[in-house]
């Protein structure tokens, strides 16, 4: 069986030239090119791996950590961050981290220990001195979802302010002036951003945020539904209803319907993230998007520019957030 040092030999180039070609490297010239496709036609030989790996001191394959490995909003984050790999001939080596500190750490390491090329991590527990001391390894990393300031060319994140802005402000405009919210954990950094964005709309307004009318969820359906209950047994009237993301804006109109609620009449509910479903409730939930396909795509072009020299993609760090109107907002006089 021939083997990569023969192609070398036979093409007359070097090692690191060969890994090139087999690597889809633009930095080889054709004529180059075809001199190391036909010494590989010639001795009939078939890169692998291991050989690639030996001759580029690259494995191809990029680890990623994400929080959960269900639900609609990590779904289209592993895909995203898949098939844009995918098309740089490059695999995905995925593990989650559930959001504590302990887990987060162990994925990494466990990352790291499979010699990936580089890691793209969407982590919550970890503090930021972590990622910092982190960033300075061996090995490449990007951070999504999350801005740490020290290494924010290494971060690719949402202005959550402006996307927490953006549905209060929506809410504002419809006339709607008694608006209760269910946010996400208050451990969370992307949950206080939009609550602050919602309190900087509201203030803009001259309108006092009522803390009576917060409720403090999970970001999963079942606080939207018990969030809205406890709302509602406090006996304060509210129009709107604006929820941290979109799981917990379906659980909170599932409930409401089951009250005998005329969505969006009797009252109007926001979401964030824009998730697949968000168009199939009913009536369909106006909300937030989120672009976390593009997003993720994006923390592998950072990868792809970094690791693997494809110096002319051009990075974007921050993603702006933009309204998607539907049909669960309602105008009120």
């Amino acid at each position: 069986m021939a083997t990569i040092y023969e192609v070398s030999e036979l093409a007359g180039v070097s090692l690191a030239t060969v890994s090139r070609v087999m690597n889809n490297n633009g930095k080889v010239s054709q004529k180059t090119r075809d001199k190391v496709l036909d010494a590989m036609s010639k001795l009939g030989y078939r890169p692998n791996s291991s050989a690639q790996s030996l001759a580029s001191n690259r494995t191809n394959s990029v680890g990623v950590l994400i929080p959960e490995l269900k639900g609609p909003f990590f779904g289209q984050l592993m895909a995203g961050v898949e098939e844009q790999l995918r098309k740089a001939n490059k695999h995905v080596i995925i593990t989650a981290g559930h959001s504590e500190e302990h887990s987060e750490k162990d994925g990494i390491e466990f990352l790291l220990s499979r010699n990936c090329d580089a890691i793209i991590v969407h982590v919550e527990a970890v503090s930021d001195d972590y990622l910092i001391e982190l960033s300075r390894g061996t090995v490449p990393i990007v951070i999504i979802n999350r801005y740490v300031e020290a290494i924010a060319d290494k971060c690719i994140y949402l202005d959550n302010k402006i996307g927490g802005y953006l549905a209060a402000k929506t809410l504002l405009g419809k006339g709607h002036k008694n608006i209760a919210y269910i946010s996400g954990p208050k451990w969370k950094e992307d949950s206080n951003e939009r609550i602050f964005g919602h309190k900087a709309a509201l203030e803009e307004a001259g309108i006092e945020f009522d803390e009576d009318l917060l409720y403090v969820g999970s970001y999963v359906h079942e606080s939207g539904s018990i969030g809205l209950t406890e709302l509602l047994h406090k006996n304060k009237k509210f129009t709107a209803l604006v929820c941290s993301n979109d799981e917990m804006a379906s659980g909170a109109m599932s409930t409401a319907r089951k009250l005998g609620y005329d969505l969006p009449n009797d009252l109007s509910v926001i979401g964030f993230d824009n998730i697949i479903y968000s168009s199939y409730l009913f009536p369909t939930l106006t909300t937030i998007n989120y672009p976390v396909m593009t997003m993720a795509k994006m923390a592998v072009d950072m990868v792809l520019r970094d690791v693997y020299e494809h110096h002319k993609l051009k990075i974007s760090n921050v993603f702006s957030p933009k309204l998607v109107e539907r049909n669960s907002v309602a105008s009120i006089k």
